[in-house]
This record gives structure tokens, C-alpha cells and sequence, in this order.
């Protein structure tokens, strides 16, 4: 493990030196690679979604990968190809008292190490932010998509030719994950994306600084000004279209104001997609559903499933969501300009929304062509992480036989 990772470290210097345009030109490359290896993709995939039988609908469709889903991955590279240059650029400068004339410039991290779960999309995903902020790339998926990653990374460093050393895949087990992760020799940072457990895990041994994608446990407050028909597309849009993702809803926070006319219509649109509903004691009141337990409020099922909280007014549902937010993505849905604007400034998480839909939380949606992860910490990088979050600076300062 260590050879490997000192070979990338190396390579990732070739990687450094080129221009903007060639590491736009290797992007451009991985995505028609990916593109022209469509079928091998999918046969790949099959594999993995036959032996995924066991887990949920949920998590078994944040594993697929068809010929849309890839086709969107490809595309979504190539807009990686076409951002901003995050490298080279002059964030500040001057001159000191004493003549010397300082530079702050934006420089590649170097080599970040993600350890991810299910998604195979992440694995070209990661390679191409990586590759256009000039850093290297150690990857650590799952088991449970082993064949379609390790597919996809064949696909990529065929593509990537004398470049195909910046990129790594590592098939490791637990016990060497806790060898990996403390190789702050090679590695400059470490993104965990996935469950809760391995956050946890790697974020407590890690000697490598790290970057957390934490648990999803996103809210959406209906308040007493709601419009009813908004309320109802913004809900079932943030639980349903995609239950296994980390930007679904898990929790629907209702004025009590507007309680008895708004969830009979919320059950009514859920129980089209099967959702299991944990009410609080006046939802149960209101509607037929599972009482919630103490414990509820703070899971993040990725699954159909939703907690249902009956809230006394606006301080209520900002307590409830301070208490049990993961920091990730929250959402109010209300005509009352004011309110929306107390909501948008008090809520303390990476992405906050007015009249949307938490499923916007995705680095694609805002313009960053893709992610890391969504960091849910506050120090360095907050929200969907892009080709900016992946650079540091350096100051460049230049002399003419100054001493001091």
C-alpha cells in the first residue's frame, strides 16, 4: 500500500505541471472512454446489483447504473472539463514596506483519498474534479460495487495514459482502511462518503486531515402561510424521487395551524410510493401512521420512509431542527417573505432553502459539474465540495537580494 501510494504522490506531480487545457483535454477523455464503454459498464453493474439483492430498493437503486445514468455521468464530466481554472489564480497581492512583492496563489491539496460506499458514479466522478484541480486520487469504494468500479477506473486510467498513475483504486479490507487513512505521508486529505459508522470510523483515526460527508438528516418545515400545492411537490420530490440519496428528506415539520388540512393530502401523495409515516402523537391524531419514537427524529432511513412532526409555530420547528439537523440541507416551503428570510438566516446548516426542494443539494445542481461530498463541517469546506474546496494557497514572494 505505502509503494503505491508514494508511486501516485510522484505521478501527481506529472499531473501538476500541465495547463489548463491539457487536464481539460484527460477529462474530455475519461468521459468519452466512459461513453464507448457503455455495455461494459452495465455488465459490470449487473453483477453487483445481483448480489445486492439483499439490500433495500433504495440503496439497490443508488447502486444501478443504466444507460441514462451513464450517459448523465459522462456529461456531467465534461462540464468538470469546462469550469473555471481553480489553479494559478492571484487571490490577493502586494508590496510590504520593505520591497518585497508577495503573491497568494490557489495550489492543488495534492493527493485526496475518498473512501466512499454504493455509488459507482462517484468513482469518474472524483477522478475528474480531482484531475481539473491538479490533484491526485486514491479511491476506496465499497464491496457492494466492486465490479462496476473497478470497470470504470480500467476504463479511466486506459484513457488517461502516461497520466493514469494520479489515479489509484484500493480493494482493502477494514483492518488495512485503518492503515490507509494514517499515511499522512502521501495523502493531504481523506473524504469518508457514506454511512454513518465509517464517518465516525475515519474521522476518530484518521492522521489525515478529513473532510466529513455526514449522515442526511434533512428537514422541510411547512409553514402556516405554505402554499398547499407547493408543500405537497416539494415534500414528496424530496422523499421520493430519491430515498437513497443523502439530500432526501427524512423529516416533515407541519404548522399546527395548518396540520389537519395539510397531512391527509401528504398521506395521501406518500402512500402512491409506500411510505412508512412516523407521526408524533397529534399527527396520529390527524392521519393513520406509525407513532414515532425519542429515536426517530434523528435517523437517516435512505429508505421510504419519513417522520412527521406537528409543530406549535416557526420557534418550535427552528428548535426541532437545531436539535436534531445533521448540518446538511434544510428546507422551508411559505408565501411570508419575512419568514422565509428568518429561516434562511437562522438555520445552521451547509444548504438552506426557501420554496425548493433539499434535493438540489448536489454539486451537478449548483454548477459545479460534480463532487467530492457534501461536507456538513464548517472549517475549509461547507455544502456540495467542487473544484475550489479542492485547492489550498501558497504565497509566492519575490526579492531582489532582500535580507532582514
Amino acid at each position: 500500500m505505502e509503494k503505491r501510494l508514494q508511486e501516485l504522490k510522484k505521478s501527481t506531480k506529472k499531473l501538476q505541471i500541465l495547463n489548463q487545457n491539457q487536464r481539460a483535454n484527460l477529462i474530455e477523455n475519461i468521459a468519452n472512454s466512459i461513453e464507448q464503454n457503455i455495455d461494459k459498464i452495465i455488465k459490470a453493474n449487473a453483477i453487483d446489483l445481483q448480489n445486492a439483492k439483499n439490500l433495500s430498493l433504495a440503496l439497490q437503486d443508488r447502486l444501478k447504473l443504466d444507460e441514462n445514468r451513464i450517459k448523465n455521468l459522462a456529461k456531467s464530466i465534461k462540464d468538470i472539463a469546462l469550469l473555471k481554472d481553480p489553479i494559478g489564480e492571484i487571490k490577493d497581492g502586494w508590496i510590504t514596506k520593505d520591497g518585497l512583492k508577495i503573491e497568494k496563489i490557489s495550489v492543488p491539496l495534492g493527493v485526496i483519498a475518498i473512501i466512499y460506499e454504493s455509488r459507482p458514479n462517484v468513482t469518474a466522478e472524483v477522478v475528474a474534479l480531482a484531475i481539473k484541480s491538479a490533484n491526485g486520487c486514491a479511491l476506496k469504494g465499497g464491496k457492494e460495487a466492486i465490479n462496476t468500479n473497478l470497470a470504470i477506473v480500467e476504463i479511466i486510467k486506459d484513457s488517461l495514459k502516461e497520466y493514469g498513475g494520479c489515479v489509484e483504486y484500493f480493494d482493502i479490507s477494514r483492518d488495512e482502511i485503518l492503515d490507509f487513512i494514517k499515511m499522512d505521508k502521501y495523502l493531504d486529505l481523506v473524504v469518508p462518503r457514506g454511512g454513518e459508522g465509517l464517518v465516525k470510523f475515519v474521522s476518530s483515526n484518521s492522521s489525515v486531515p478529513v473532510l466529513k460527508h455526514d449522515k442526511g438528516v434533512c428537514h422541510i418545515y411547512i409553514h402556516k402561510f405554505a402554499n398547499i400545492k407547493k408543500a405537497l411537490d416539494i415534500c414528496i420530490n424530496a422523499k421520493c424521487s430519491r430515498p437513497g440519496v443523502c439530500n432526501a428528506a427524512e423529516s416533515v415539520l407541519v404548522d399546527e395551524d395548518l396540520a389537519s388540512e395539510f397531512l391527509p393530502l401528504l398521506k395521501s401523495q406518500l402512500d402512491k410510493f409506500g411510505v412508512i409515516i412516523y407521526g408524533c402523537k397529534r399527527a396520529n391524531q390527524i392521519i393513520e401512521c406509525q407513532e414515532a419514537s425519542k429515536d426517530s427524529y434523528d435517523n437517516e432511513y435512505l429508505d421510504f420512509k419519513l417522520n412527521l412532526k406537528v409543530v406549535s409555530g416557526f420557534d418550535d420547528a427552528i428548535e426541532h431542527i437545531d436539535r436534531h439537523s445533521s448540518g446538511h440541507s434544510e428546507a422551508i416551503v411559505s408565501d411570508d417573505y419575512s419568514a422565509c428570510e428568518r429561516f434562511l438566516s437562522l438555520v445552521d446548516s451547509a444548504c438552506v432553502y426557501a420554496n425548493a426542494s433539499t434535493r438540489f443539494s448536489d454539486g451537478g445542481e449548483f454548477g459545479f459539474g460534480g463532487e467530492i461530498g457534501i461536507s456538513t463541517g464548517k472549517m475549509h469546506a461547507r455544502g456540495p465540495v467542487g473544484v475550489d474546496e479542492l485547492t489550498t494557497y501558497k504565497y509566492i514572494i519575490r526579492g531582489e537580494g532582500h535580507i532582514r
